[in-house]
Formats: structure tokens, C-alpha cells, sequence
């Protein structure tokens, strides 16, 4: 399955391309935390042109409204585009229009028992507020983010210590976890949780969460109003993101990836990996950068 040379011909019902965007990273700056406006409005003339524009993210669905959602409706989405977001790596998703979100839908099975959220809440507040905050937006897993104000290196040496704690909090509450190579299951052998840290954050979820649910969320979202893409594009700035196009490929889905960190290391995959370096930019374009670029890129090919 491939897309048709001239993507303006293409059917509604089957766009030559969907966009499955992480958001940190590829939309949002990891250092300022907002989006470009030029950014926005490539991902609104894409979305204008039919193609499906979907998020597949971490954050919260609050953060969606107020950095992506927002920005677009001013930017002038018209009438009818609808964008779905995909928030807390599956758990939660949300769809928008240019009159404003729709309802908020959340898999409350998926979610951190609040004990342990409240507890967390409180270990940062003690130990840990100079450098990272609780993120009091999400609903399903518990996170906390770096202060915009603190350096990098002194926020991921103070997260390698919260992490540990968190880690302890989890057997405590007689809960298995899971932090990158260390396994601490709880008394009936069963991991149910995961520490996942990212350059600017914690994540701290179901171990069922991940990029590839919320993939599989898209094709539903989307097969719900009939929409079968011929091709797909996921964007990410992390080896997690590419759960996303495993999840595709794996479903006979047409799927390239395009990683905007290239730097942790490009996997072998059987699908096609694009960086910026195709676009004939610098090893040094990444994050947003790069993400911007590659929509850009997309844009002019709508544009003929």
C-alpha cells in the first residue's frame, strides 16, 4: 500500500497520509514547553487539507487544550476539521473542532491508585520542589515535570533521586514496578507499574500504557468516521516512540518513522526511519526543529 503521487486527489475516506505526533519533542519545545507558530499553522493547513493530524502524548488533555488545541482554533481551523488526542499514553483521549473540545474520555482502569498519587504530591512538595513540580493535570497517571528555570543536568541528577524514591514508595503500597532494567514485583510477582523518566520528566503509569495504545486509539478514532489512511507518519524524539510505528507495521498499516532525537541510537526496524538528515539538514536540527521541518516538508508536497 502506498500513497498516490498526487496527494490532493486522494479520497476524505482515505487520506494519503495520517500524522501521529508525539507532542513533547516534535511539537512542543522541550525547553520552553509551547509550540511555534509556524508549527501550528502547518498542522492546520495539513489538517484543512484533509490529513489527519493526531497526538499521541503523555500530557495531559489540559495541556493539549492550552498549547496545541488553542493555538489552532486562533490560527483558523475551520469548520468540521476534527483533531483527536490521544493524552497520558492512551489512558485518556479527547477529539476538537474549531467550536472547542469535545468530552474527555478516561480508562480509569488504567490509572495510579490515588493513595500513591497523594503520596507522591507530598514528596515532591518536601523533598523535591527546587527543581520539579507535580503535575496536578493528569488523571490517570502521576508525573512530575522539571522547573523551566532549572539546568538540565541539575534537574536529571535530582530525578535519578526521586525516581529511587518513587521506585520505594511503589513497594510500600504493595505495588510491582518497573524502571527502565530494574524489576521490583510486588508479593504475588506481578509488575503493574512503570518509572519512566524522559529528559524533562517523570512518568509514573500502567504498565499497559504506551505509544502503540494510543496508536491503536487512532485507527479507531479515525475507523469511527471512516477514515482508512493509505500511509502513515509518526513523529518522536524518543527509542518509546517508535512503539507507535511497531504498532502500525505489525497491523498492516503503511508506516515510516521519523525520529527528531537521533542521537539515543536508531533501531533496526522493517520499516522505514527518517531523520532529519533526509531533509538535507544538520545533524544538530532536532526536537521541534526537526519536527517543524518534516511538517513543513508534508505541507509543500499537499501543495504540489
Amino acid at each position: 500500500m502506498t500513497a498516490p503521487e498526487n496527494p490532493a486527489a486522494a479520497s476524505p475516506s482515505a487520506p494519503p497520509l495520517a500524522l501521529l505526533l508525539d507532542v513533547d519533542g516534535p511539537v512542543a519545545s522541550p525547553v520552553t514547553r509551547d509550540v511555534k507558530p509556524e508549527i501550528i499553522a502547518d498542522m492546520v493547513a495539513l489538517a484543512t487539507a484533509g490529513i489527519p493530524v493526531i497526538f499521541n502524548t503523555g500530557r495531559s488533555d489540559a495541556f493539549i487544550r492550552e498549547q496545541v488545541m488553542e493555538p489552532m482554533i486562533a490560527a483558523g481551523m475551520p469548520a468540521g476539521t476534527v483533531i483527536h488526542a490521544i493524552c497520558e499514553k492512551g489512558a485518556v483521549w479527547f477529539s476538537y473542532t474549531a467550536a472547542g473540545p469535545g468530552p474527555v474520555h478516561v480508562d480509569h482502569e488504567l490509572a495510579v491508585p490515588r493513595s500513591y498519587g497523594d503520596d507522591v504530591r507530598r514528596l515532591v512538595s518536601e523533598d523535591y520542589a527546587k527543581h520539579m513540580f507535580y503535575d496536578e493535570t493528569k488523571r490517570a497517571m502521576v508525573s512530575v515535570e522539571q522547573h523551566i528555570d532549572v539546568p538540565s543536568q541539575d534537574y536529571l541528577d535530582e530525578q535519578k533521586l526521586f525516581d529511587t524514591d518513587a521506585m520505594e514508595l511503589m513497594a510500600r503500597h504493595g505495588l510491582g514496578v518497573v524502571r527502565l532494567d530494574h524489576h521490583a514485583p510486588d508479593s504475588d510477582d506481578q509488575i503493574d507499574y512503570r518509572v519512566d523518566p524522559t529528559i524533562i520528566s517523570t512518568d509514573i503509569e500502567s504498565v499497559r500504557l504506551g505509544k502503540d495504545l494510543g496508536a491503536s486509539r487512532a485507527v479507531e478514532l479515525l475507523a469511527a468516521q471512516g477514515i482508512r489512511p493509505l500511509a502513515w507518519r509518526t513523529v518522536g524524539d524518543s527509542r518509546t516512540d517508535y512503539a507507535m510505528a511497531d504498532w502500525l507495521h505489525h497491523n498492516d498499516h503503511e508506516v515510516k518513522h521519523v525520529d527528531v532525537r537521533p542521537a539515543d541510537g536508531v533501531p533496526v526496524k522493517p520499516y522505514a526511519v527518517l531523520t532529519a538528515a533526509d531533509l538535507g539538514l544538520a545533524e544538530d536540527v532536532i526536537h521541534d526543529d526537526a519536527g517543524g521541518a518534516f511538517l513543513r516538508s508534508w505541507r509543500d508536497a499537499l501543495a504540489g
